[in-house]
Order: C-alpha cells, then sequence, then structure tokens
C-alpha cells in the first residue's frame, strides 16, 4: 500500500507548490484537485498546457493517483447532470496530460442543493435506475479515455453503504469501476462499527483501490485516524488479506 493524502490539504494553487508540499509532509502520493491547479474542481475546459505542469510537478515530487470528479448523478434537475457529465468528459479528456488514471466520483443524492446529504427518496427504485443509467454514460467515457472510476459507499448517497456498491459493481459489470473505501462513512455511531467495516472488505474485496483514513469520535463525529473507534491496524490487515491494491 501506498500512504497518500489529498493535495487540497495543502494552500496553493500551483501543482509545483502543493505537490512539493504533500512530498515535504512525507507521503508519497497524492489525490489531486483541480483546485490546485488554480481552477474549480470540475472545469468546464482544461488547457493542456495546465495538465502538463501537474504531470511535471508530479515527477518532481510525488505521483498523482486520482483526480477528484465529483458531481452530483442523480441531481433531480437533468441539466444539473448533464452538466457534470460534460464536465467529467472534460477531466478524462485531461488525465492523459494530467499523468492520472482515476477519477473519483460521488453517487449523489436527490437533494437539490448538497451533494453530501441524505435525502428520503435516495433509497428508492427510482434513484437506482437512474444511478445506473448515469453510471453507464460515465462508464463509457472512462472506457473511452482508458481510465478507471472511484465510487465510494458513503451514508448520504445512492450508494450508501458496502451492499449497494457491491450491487452496482455487479450490474455495472465493467472493469473500470473500482471501490474507494472510508471506514468512517460506513456507520454513524460505534456500535459494531467493527463488524460493518469487516464486511464491507468481504463483500467488495479486492475491487477496492483506495482507503481513506478518516476516524469516528463515539459520539459519531469526526476524529483523525487513530484518535476515534476504528481500529487501523485491524483494517489494514483486512485489506490486505483480501489483496487489495488500496492506496
Amino acid at each position: 500500500m501506498t500512504p497518500g493524502i489529498f493535495a487540497k490539504t495543502f494552500p496553493g494553487a500551483d501543482p509545483a507548490i502543493v505537490l512539493g508540499r504533500v512530498k515535504a509532509a512525507g507521503f508519497a502520493t497524492a489525490h489531486y484537485n483541480m483546485a490546485c491547479s488554480g481552477l474549480p474542481a470540475m472545469p468546464d475546459q482544461i488547457a493542456p498546457g495546465i495538465a502538463r505542469a501537474v504531470a511535471d510537478a508530479a515527477r518532481g515530487s510525488v505521483p498523482v493517483c486520482a483526480v477528484s470528479g465529483t458531481y452530483n448523478m442523480i441531481h433531480p434537475d437533468p441539466g444539473v447532470r448533464a452538466l457534470g457529465l460534460a464536465r467529467l468528459a472534460t477531466l478524462a479528456g485531461a488525465c492523459g496530460d494530467l499523468g492520472c488514471d482515476t477519477i473519483t466520483l460521488c453517487t449523489g443524492t436527490n437533494h437539490p442543493g448538497d451533494q453530501w446529504a441524505w435525502y428520503p427518496e435516495n433509497g428508492s427504485a427510482a434513484s437506482w435506475g437512474l444511478l445506473c443509467v448515469e453510471m453507464a454514460k460515465a462508464i463509457a467515457i472512462a472506457e473511452a479515455h482508458g481510465l478507471h472510476l472511484g465510487i465510494e459507499p458513503e451514508l448520504a448517497n445512492v450508494v450508501a453503504d458496502a451492499a449497494a456498491a457491491r450491487r452496482l459493481l455487479d450490474e455495472m459489470q465493467s472493469d473500470r469501476l473500482t471501490i474507494i473505501l472510508d471506514p468512517a462513512n460506513l456507520f454513524e455511531t460505534s456500535e459494531n462499527a467493527g463488524d460493518i467495516i469487516a464486511r464491507a472488505i468481504d463483500l467488495l474485496g479486492d475491487s477496492i483501490g483506495m482507503a481513506h483514513a478518516k476516524d469516528r469520535y463515539p459520539d459519531g463525529s469526526f476524529a483523525t485516524a487513530g484518535q476515534g473507534v476504528i481500529d487501523f491496524p485491524d483494517f489494514l490487515a483486512r485489506l490486505k488479506a483480501v489483496g487489495s491494491p488500496a492506496r
């Protein structure tokens, strides 16, 4: 496993400066965001020179393991969904110059104003069907550019747990999909947290391409890894046992 960090953890709009800070902090790879190049996270266009500057900076510091491509895939406004998909295509087209082969996504919510907020209709058959339609479009973009798409079980989204992630993998039947597993996003309070995490790893196995390291305090609030209830040595051991290539 390769230890990395979100590039946006460090301030700056110059990839050489940001990725240099990642390296100086002792990390070996970075999850990039186009905001680190002074652009919106999901730009309408990315000049080739801007993308190549990221790759040049990575060669001088740490490689980029993924780039954020999060938009609300099931937003209730079809125009918003279409714009997000168009921006995903723009980002995918730049990945060759970025030196990156994975884009991370958000499986979405029906909440019209916050893609990280739960909405009751998220669990409906209609929402699942819409996600599958939109994911198929995203997969077609990934296939055209030779990329992978990372999806994360997240309580507020349609793929709210490991079982839903497993279902999506099985229904999409695409080797372009990979799982990002953040154990802290699988539960709200500490009751049965260890069992929930273990079950998630069993279900998703070597489809897990990246793991995050947030933690939670017993009351459910988020914590720095190692300061909460998650047993990270056990988490990492389980990832290794299933052969996950997680970063």
